[in-house]
C-alpha cells in the first residue's frame, strides 16, 4: 500500500539544464555562422543583398499598402503576447514564469540592439551593398521574442499549438522585413537564432519554478498536443531546406539572370530556421516534463 501510494505522488527526477545549454550553444553557433556566411564572405554577402533587392518585385505584387500593413506585425505580436501572458498569469497565478518570460523577451531583444553596435560595418568583398550593419533584425526579435513569452508560461499540453502559430507568426514578421526591404533573410535568421539563446535559458527556469503544472500527459491529452503540430513544423522546415537548395543551384549557372530566385530563397532560409526552432522547443518543453498519468 505504501509502494503504491509513493509512486502515485513521486516526481520525476530534477531537470537537467545540460541539453538546454548544449541547444543555447548550438544556436550561438548558428548565429556565428550566419554572420561568418552571410555578411563576411562574398558569396553569402551576393546570395543575402540578392534576395532583398529581388523582394522589390514581391513588394509590387502584393502592393504598397498590403506590404505597409505587414510592418505592423512585429508591433501587433507583443500586444498579442502581452494579452495572453497577463491572461494566463492572471487565471494560473504563474507570476514568476510570467516574469522569467518577460525579462528573457526583454533581454532578446537588448541584445540585439547591443550586437547591432558592436558589430562592425558590412566588409567590402566585392558586393555592391550598404555598409552599415543591419544584423540581427529588430522587428523580427520583437515578433519571435513575443511568440516565446506565450509559449513559455502556457501549460505544456498547449505548447506543442503555441509554438506552431508563434513560429508561424515569427516567419511571416520575418518575411515582411524582406518584403518591405526593411532586412535581409540573414538579419532574420540572426533575430530568430539570439531569441532562441535567450528562450532556452529561461526554459529552465521556468520549468523549475512551478513542476506542478510543468506536466505533460502526451500528445493524445488535448488537441493543442497534437503530434502533427510538430509534424507540420517538422515537414514544413525540411520543405523549405529542400526548396531553397533546388532553387540556389538553379541559378548557379547565371545568377544575373535571377528575378525572383534569391528572394524565394531567402523567405526559403526564414521559414526553415523558423519552424526547425519551433520543432526543437516543443521536443524541449514537453519531453523534458513528460508525465504518466498515475492510476
Amino acid at each position: 500500500m505504501n509502494t503504491h501510494h509513493g509512486s502515485h505522488l513521486s516526481l520525476r527526477a530534477p531537470l537537467s539544464a545540460a541539453p538546454f545549454v548544449v541547444a543555447a550553444l548550438m544556436c550561438l553557433a548558428g548565429l556565428v555562422a550566419t554572420y561568418g556566411f552571410f555578411v563576411k564572405s562574398t558569396t553569402g554577402q551576393y546570395i543575402d543583398e540578392s534576395a532583398l533587392v529581388e523582394a522589390a518585385v514581391a513588394r509590387r505584387i502584393i502592393g504598397v499598402p498590403t506590404s505597409q500593413l505587414l510592418d505592423y506585425l512585429p508591433v501587433t505580436s507583443v500586444v498579442i503576447a502581452a494579452v495572453v501572458v497577463l491572461f494566463v498569469t492572471l487565471a494560473r497565478r504563474r507570476w514568476k514564469a510570467a516574469g522569467i518570460a518577460l525579462v528573457a523577451m526583454g533581454a532578446a531583444n537588448l541584445s540585439t540592439q547591443l550586437i547591432k553596435v558592436w558589430l562592425p560595418n558590412r566588409p567590402d568583398v566585392g558586393v555592391t551593398t550598404l555598409a552599415l550593419n543591419s544584423l540581427p533584425s529588430g522587428h523580427s526579435t520583437l515578433a519571435a521574442s513575443a511568440a516565446a513569452a506565450v509559449f513559455l508560461v502556457v501549460s505544456p499540453r498547449w505548447r506543442p499549438a503555441a509554438a506552431f502559430v508563434g513560429g508561424s507568426y515569427a516567419i511571416i514578421a520575418g518575411v515582411s522585413t524582406l518584403i518591405n526591404q526593411w532586412h535581409r533573410p540573414a538579419d532574420v535568421l540572426a533575430a530568430f537564432f539570439v531569441v532562441s539563446v535567450w528562450t532556452l535559458a529561461a526554459a529552465v527556469l521556468v520549468l523549475r519554478s512551478g513542476t506542478k503544472w510543468n506536466v505533460w500527459l502526451g500528445s493524445g491529452q488535448h488537441w493543442a498536443s497534437s503530434l502533427w503540430w510538430s509534424a507540420a513544423a517538422g515537414a514544413l522546415a525540411l520543405l523549405a531546406a529542400l526548396a531553397t537548395g533546388l532553387i540556389l543551384h538553379s541559378v548557379v549557372p547565371d545568377p544575373a539572370a535571377s528575378t525572383t530566385s534569391f528572394f524565394l530563397a531567402g523567405v526559403g532560409q526564414i521559414v526553415c530556421v523558423g519552424y526547425g526552432l519551433a520543432l526543437a522547443a516543443t521536443l524541449f518543453l514537453t519531453f523534458q516534463v513528460r508525465r504518466r498519468p498515475s492510476r
